[in-house]
Formats: structure tokens, sequence, C-alpha cells
């Protein structure tokens, strides 16, 4: 809990310190306009919350880079779009998480299982031609030009004439992704599985001993992972658009993030992605071509003074 109480002390003590950050530089502030710059961020910085989170886990249990990581959200997102017509929007909403999942229970079975236990390097360029492959299969399967993604239009409307931008899809997403994270972080905390996966990351050897199937455990871990890209996907499509390129740009953000929140460290990868996605957000308010240089710039910052990142576990990958 009080790792959670730190999240949301570091994302209030940023956007109050950037508000009166700019105030002391003399900048004139329009509340609208910050609101936006707040707000966006945070969709933003929900979405590369939701990613690091599923890449931290199967990161911190199984030592594998998931460089096609984005490469799963983009698949959730083109199962959503095919579902749609079928089951409607939120019977896609629920569906394309899980199949997502069943595809990635099988690639880890069938191609990531090999590489436990020796040099990342190798998971990382496993995953990193992976993603190649399914950013060309999905050009092969749904074509290369964008799509248009359906969301109902009850969440179209905005729901302020003041904060025009503030839609009700915006806020659904926001909500949905916290629900999400919450009930990782309880699955985590209250059910066997995930006290196994906690366990797993301190000492997996020990785990084992005590008679743990660590196979079924990896892969059930890295499917969990990747039912967090596929709902990332899912959610995303309607708010990003749908492209063969949609997981290819949030993958070295979502990276980024569990740098910046720290090796291990679950409650960190989330307090990462809401700062850099609110930071990202503000400065596009102002200033957009600095946005992406936000992040990163961001990230040298925090690794000059704590190394470790925020909330990280010292000598986590020694």
């Amino acid at each position: 809990m009080s790792r959670i109480f730190l999240v949301i002390l570091g994302f209030v003590a940023l956007v109050a310190g950037a508000y009166f950050t700019l105030r002391i530089l003399g900048q004139t502030i329009p509340i609208q306009l910050y609101a936006i710059g707040v707000f966006n961020g945070l969709i933003v910085g929900a979405f590369y919350a939701l990613m690091a989170l599923g890449l931290s886990l199967i990161l911190n249990l199984s030592g594998v880079i998931n460089f096609a990581h984005g490469g799963f959200l983009a698949i959730g997102a083109y199962l959503a779009y095919t579902l749609i017509p079928f089951v409607g929007f939120w019977g896609a909403l629920v569906i394309a998480p899980f199949l997502t999942a069943i595809i990635g229970l099988g690639i880890e079975r069938v191609l990531i299982r090999r590489l436990y236990g020796r040099d990342p390097l190798y998971s990382l360029l496993l995953t990193f031609g992976l993603a190649y492959m399914i950013e060309d299969g999905i050009r092969a399967i749904w074509h290369a030009q964008s799509l248009p993604y359906q969301i109902p239009s009850v969440l179209t409307t905005s729901l302020s004439k003041e904060f025009f931008f503030l839609t009700g899809y915006r806020v659904f997403m926001v909500v949905l992704v916290a629900v999400a994270v919450g009930a990782l972080f309880l699955i985590l905390n209250r059910t066997r599985l995930g006290m196994r996966i906690r366990a797993g990351t301190l000492d997996l050897d020990t785990v084992a001993v005590l008679g743990v199937n660590v196979r079924l455990l990896r892969n059930l871990n890295f499917g969990l992972g990747i039912f967090l890209a596929g709902l990332a996907g899912a959610l995303g499509a309607g708010q990003l658009g749908l492209s063969p390129t949609i997981g290819t740009n949030l993958i070295m953000p979502s990276f980024v993030v569990i740098i910046v929140g720290g090796l291990g460290s679950l409650p960190g990868t989330l307090l990462g992605g809401l700062l850099i996605g609110v930071a990202s957000g503000i400065t596009s308010a102002y200033y957009s071509p600095a946005s992406e240089a936000t992040i990163y710039v961001m990230m040298a910052l925090i690794l000059l003074l704590r190394p470790r990142g925020l909330l990280g576990e010292e000598g986590r990958l020694q």
C-alpha cells in the first residue's frame, strides 16, 4: 500500500510542480490548455503503464526482453476490429484480449521457452524479429492502410462544453485501465498464481524446489502479460487509430517507463507510465515538437539521480 501511495503522490506532485514551474517562469497558463495537456497525458500514460506492466511481468519472472509486445498489442486491436461486426464493441473488448493471450501462450511454448536461462540478448533478438513478422502478417491479412474502428456513439460525445476534449470514450479508457491495473495487483497479491509469480521473481530456483511447475508458471505469466497488451490494443485503437504500426509507436516509451519506474517494481512501472505520459502531454500542449524528447530527458535525469529507477530494486538483474 505504501508504494501505491507513492504512485499517487508522485503523480500529483508532477502535475502541481509543472503548473507552478510554468508560473514562476512567467508563462501565461490558460487552465483549459493545461487541463487538456494533463488529461491527454493521462490517457497516453495509462497506455504506457498498461503496456509496460505486461512487459515488466514477463521480464521480472522469465528474464525475457519482449520486443514483440507492441506486435501483440496490434494483434489485440485487429482481432477486436474483426470481432466488432459479430459481437459488438463490448463483446470484442472482452474476447480480443483473451484470444491475444492464447496466441501468446502458443508462441511462448514454441519459441520463447527455448531461451529461458540464456543471455537476455537472445530473447531480444528473437522477439525483435518476431515483431517484424507480426507486423508483416497484419499487413498481409488486414492490408497496410488504416482501418475505421467503431466505438459506441454514446462514448463519442463530450461530457462538458468547457472541457470539450473530455469525451466519454477517453474517460472510459482511463477508468478501464485503472480497473485492469487494480485487478492485476489483486491477482498478484490475493491468488495462488499471483503469489507464485511474485515468489518466482525473487527466487525461481527455490520455487521449483518447492514443487511448483515452473514451465507452467512462466507460460501463464507470459499469457497474463500478453493479455494486458491485447487489452491495450483493443482500447487504444479507438483513440490512436488502427494501423499495423500501432504497437511499434508505443514499444520504446514502454521500455522507458520500466527504466524510469525501476526494474522489478510493478508499482514503479505504474508510476513511471503516469509520470512520462503526463509530462509528455503537458509539453505537447505548450510546445508539441518537444513532447517525445521529454520522455528521454526525464529518463536521463532520473537515472542520473537514481540509477535503479524511482522504485527499483538494487541489483535486480545482476
